[in-house]
């Protein structure tokens, strides 16, 4: 991994990025006209790209970057506010002062929208275990302007640490969190977002093990919400009762603890 500046850079831009890669603890590669591919076969690396209003992670031998942009937590807090359905919502019973641990980040829709459901008083944490993908997903979490207050402040409440689900949930307590959350990399393919397959290129593709579900019904107050493919055989596996949808590519899964 390495950090550079978009084509078209400024001081700002260059110390920013001097700054990303001092945090990071990678070089800070000058850009000096250069292609993002050709600085990446030279270094023969990954990067980060800084640019004038985001950061962008390139896989080497991609040109689709992964940024941060809260996907579909956008339209999905507006419909909650003029109180129509959103599937999450119903599935994990989301309220407000609830506390809720997302086990599998990715983008944070999903977090962002339950930050908004358990409200100033609940507490949602992120667990993000690829470390340049949560640094992105951290930026973007606190500079984001979506020009919606209530989502902003959702975002801003919503707590992400770079660590591996299993290892900590390993460090909590029983019954200390009310719904703990679960979104793997679908088994099955869907055609995604080029936002989404950017996400896939650096995701860790941990599977969900018999250990983690034992730590995740331990560490759970009230249920375990596991969301996937409609094919997938996780549910089954691992006890869930499924909760379909006709025309979603995607199921949830609930295991009540009570």
């Amino acid at each position: 991994m390495f950090v550079t500046t978009a084509g078209r850079t400024n001081r700002d831009m260059i110390e920013n990025a001097m700054c990303i890669a001092e945090i990071l603890h990678v070089p800070y590669l000058p850009r000096m006209k250069k292609s993002i591919s050709v600085i990446q076969q030279q270094a023969d690396s990954d990067c980060i790209v800084v640019g004038k209003e985001r950061l962008e992670l390139f896989k080497k031998n991609n040109t689709q970057p992964f940024f941060f942009h809260p996907n579909s937590a956008m339209f999905r807090i507006k419909r909650l506010m003029r109180g129509e359905y959103d599937p999450l919502a119903d599935a994990a019973k989301l309220g407000y002062g609830m506390s809720v641990l997302d086990c599998t980040l990715g983008l944070a829709s999903d977090a962002i929208v339950a930050s908004y459901l358990v409200g100033r008083e609940g507490r949602v944490i992120g667990l993000e275990g690829q470390k340049y993908l949560a640094y992105i997903v951290q930026n973007g979490l606190n500079s984001w302007d979506s020009g919606l207050e209530a989502m902003n402040e959702a975002m801003s409440r919503v707590k992400l640490i770079h660590t591996e689900a299993y290892d900590y949930l390993k460090t909590l307590e029983d019954s200390s969190v009310d719904c703990v959350y679960l979104d793997p990399m679908f088994e099955q393919t869907i055609h995604e977002s080029d936002g989404l397959k950017a996400l896939g290129h650096f995701a860790l593709h941990d599977d969900i093990t018999d250990d983690l579900m034992k730590e995740a019904v331990r560490v759970a107050k009230l249920r375990i919400v596991l969301k996937d493919h409609y094919k997938s055989q996780r549910f089954k596996k691992h006890g869930f009762q499924v909760l379909q949808r006709k025309t979603a590519k995607f199921h949830f899964g609930v295991i009540e603890k009570n």
